[in-house]
């Protein structure tokens, strides 16, 4: 695990994590965050994408267009991002690493570009649907068993989600372009390694660790499709020195 490790979970992150459900707030600040594991996690990413990208990485048919929004709509961000080159053909990282943008996979290339996973959410009867992700470091659930599913089926097993869950559809119909919204959550694991699933059939472990978990969670509007994209920055730090205490979701 050596470099892929946080020392500790920024500040802003942790506050917000602290808030009460769902503890959403408009984001002041940038969208895509790059930290000094970036290296380390993007060597991860993309040994996982390139080893098995089904494992970490789907699309349906209904995503497809907001796919290829969501990876133009990052390529700009990136373009005024110190420490990245972009060009038509290929982006230069910060760690020197060249992805070749392949734009008939779309989240695969934007996971081999960025630490943040993204799950896009398009709207139907039932809701809001996850159309496609792209989900290298999950925190104890799985892309498989989410995928196709409505925010309701996919928080399914979170007994927390219950009270909170019309609220939440309710941020995902009235986020609006350009005004993205972001909340964080935190948990103590007792094993600190980003990729981490959980079937839903499997019990659930009691919060309880050395290491303290944040993630922060970004929900953008894309302008043409509509769809709501939601981004997930993980950070993974020793719970001595990582800012806080901790605790579960």
């Amino acid at each position: 695990m050596s470099g892929l490790l946080h020392g500790q979970v920024p500040g802003e992150v942790l506050a917000a994590a602290a808030r009460p459900l769902p503890g959403v707030q408009p984001l002041v600040g940038d969208w895509l965050c790059v930290d000094e594991v970036y290296a380390a996690q993007m060597a991860l990413r993309r040994e996982m994408l390139a080893r098995d990208a089904g494992l970490v990485e789907a699309l349906l048919p209904p995503g497809v267009g907001a796919a290829c929004e969501l990876l133009d709509m990052v390529l700009d961000v990136l373009a005024r991002m110190p420490g990245f080159e972009v060009s038509d053909g290929w982006v230069h990282c910060p760690d020197g690493a060249e992805v070749v943008l392949d734009r008939n996979f779309p989240l695969v290339t934007l996971g081999q570009l960025v630490q943040e996973d993204f799950c896009i959410m398009g709207a139907g009867p039932q809701g809001h649907v996850m159309q496609g992700a792209v989900l290298c470091f999950p925190a104890s659930w799985t892309l498989a068993e989410k995928i196709g599913k409505p925010l309701g089926a996919i928080h399914g097993p979170v007994p927390e989600y219950d009270p909170v869950a019309a609220r939440v559809q309710r941020l995902f119909d009235g986020v609006q372009v350009g005004r993205p919204l972001w909340r964080a959550n935190r948990m103590l694991y007792g094993d600190p390694a980003l990729f981490h699933p959980r079937r839903e059939a499997d019990p659930r472990v009691e919060a309880g660790g050395a290491y303290l978990r944040c993630e922060r969670q970004v929900l953008t509007r894309l302008a043409k499709s509509r769809a709501v994209v939601f981004s997930i920055k993980t950070y993974v730090a020793p719970v001595e020195g990582a800012g806080a205490s901790g605790g579960d979701i």
